[in-house]
């Protein structure tokens, strides 16, 4: 056989991504099966979807060195320590993370609503602003709290900056992303990332480039 990882069926793999993008492995992971996808040449379709790792967190959001102290009883030598490991994970994957003493946490409910208009015109206009906003997040460090930035966002990777701004301003997807965000929760999905390969199997966390490419090649192999 030509490409043992090429399924069968003649259908793209499907691949439902559940995520928030002020979730550092959520961008690691998400990288990482990229590169495995490349890798193993596999046909896929990528649909995301919410959610809020911190639901409660104010619209002015958070530092995050206190944050995370205080989410988990973390010393700053610990923190600093698990801020390397992101980077050189980051680094691996071509992923730029620029952590410092200011960099904040957000609430993301209205992001998340952005995303959900953007899938409203396709997933391709969704995945484009959900790679720009873990960018504007890590890298840049972008209030991304505030819906003018959000809306500057969505203008850059080709979204009409007013109809952006208009949907964050007047909440119109607040009860689809809710709904969104109860159906994964209902489905058991408690922490992110959590991926889902063609509505069956469920793989939660960043597991590195090479189990990406085993999980790939099983997939094919059940297909057969």
């Amino acid at each position: 056989m030509e490409n043992s990882n090429q399924l069968l069926s003649g259908k793209p793999l499907r691949i439902d991504i559940v995520s928030d993008v002020v979730c550092p492995w959520c961008i690691i992971g998400y990288r990482q099966l990229a590169e495995a996808l490349k890798q193993t040449n596999t046909e896929h379709e990528i649909h995301w979807h919410p959610f809020e790792l911190n639901p409660n967190m104010p619209s002015a959001g958070q530092n995050l060195r206190e944050h995370i102290m205080k989410k988990y009883g973390s010393s700053k030598e610990e923190s600093d320590a698990s801020r390397l490991r992101m980077t050189q994970a980051g680094n691996e994957v071509g992923f730029e993370f620029n952590f410092n003493d200011d960099t904040r946490i957000h609430n993301t409910f209205n992001l998340h609503q952005l995303l959900y208009w953007a899938g409203q015109q396709g997933q391709k206009p969704m995945h484009d602003l959900k790679q720009a906003l873990f960018g504007a997040h890590f890298t840049d460090g972008r209030n991304i709290s505030d819906n003018t930035v959000l809306a500057d966002i969505a203008a850059e990777v080709g979204l009409n900056r007013e109809e952006a701004l208009a949907v964050l301003e007047d909440q119109r997807f607040a009860k689809e992303v809710r709904a969104e965000e109860r159906h994964w929760q209902q489905q058991g999905i408690q922490s992110v990332p959590a991926m889902i390969f063609n509505e069956r199997h469920l793989v939660s966390g960043a597991q590195g480039v090479d189990n990406y490419v085993n999980i790939l090649q099983q997939l094919a192999a059940m297909q057969e």
